[in-house]
């Protein structure tokens, strides 16, 4: 299908997050995908990872080019794609093993992303655990030039965007009853935080 929508990004970064969703994403669970955009990922980590039921979601104006993609999913572990924003205070989702999101965090604003990470705290079951794939700094700094210049790139589009401190969505998790699981250094200066509910 030719008109459905494509990111760069998801092809370029896929086999990386695997790897990394095979450590983690161990028992059999279902998960929740924050932010599915064009629905690549799902589609492919569904496919990879056979004993997780997948829920993607994104805002409205994404599920139709999402649908495209999902329609190829060779089981029947995909869960019809929900309309989710994360500032909502109910997200009508049930409760979940394992939540997953990538290149998010920077795009949405802080106030968004504070409510993610509330959310994620009544959704997520003790012992459930939230992986976050992007770039993050640390102590307030930059990992690479091209995250500062992303950042920047970032701020002209959006001034409520940006590449996020690690030690801020620490505090986050902290508050909204998770722990710091796991930290996976990743290519092209991107990193896979995973936090656990307690």
């Amino acid at each position: 299908m030719h008109n459905r929508p494509f990111a760069e990004s998801c092809e370029q970064n896929k086999e990386p997050i695997l790897n990394v969703l095979k450590q983690i994403f161990i028992r059999d669970g279902d998960l929740l995908e924050i932010g599915s955009g064009t629905g690549q990922h799902a589609l492919f980590f569904s496919e990879q990872l056979p004993h997780l039921t997948w829920q993607p979601t994104d805002m409205e104006d994404q599920i139709a080019g999402m649908k495209l993609w999902l329609c190829d999913a060779s089981h029947d572990r995909m869960k019809e794609p929900k309309i989710l924003d994360v500032s909502q205070k109910d997200w009508l989702i049930d409760p979940v093993d394992y939540a997953f999101t990538a290149n998010t965090i920077h795009i949405v604003s802080w106030a968004k992303v504070i409510s993610m990470f509330e959310g994620m705290g009544k959704v997520l079951k003790p012992d459930g655990l939230f992986a976050n794939y992007g770039p993050f700094n640390y102590g307030g700094q930059f990992t690479s030039e091209s995250n500062a210049r992303f950042d920047q790139w970032l701020k002209a589009r959006d001034p409520e965007s940006g590449v996020r401190n690690f030690e801020d969505l620490e505090t986050l998790a902290k508050e909204n009853g998770m722990e710091l699981f796991k930290d996976f250094e990743m290519p092209a200066n991107n990193r896979t935080l995973v936090w656990k509910k307690i």
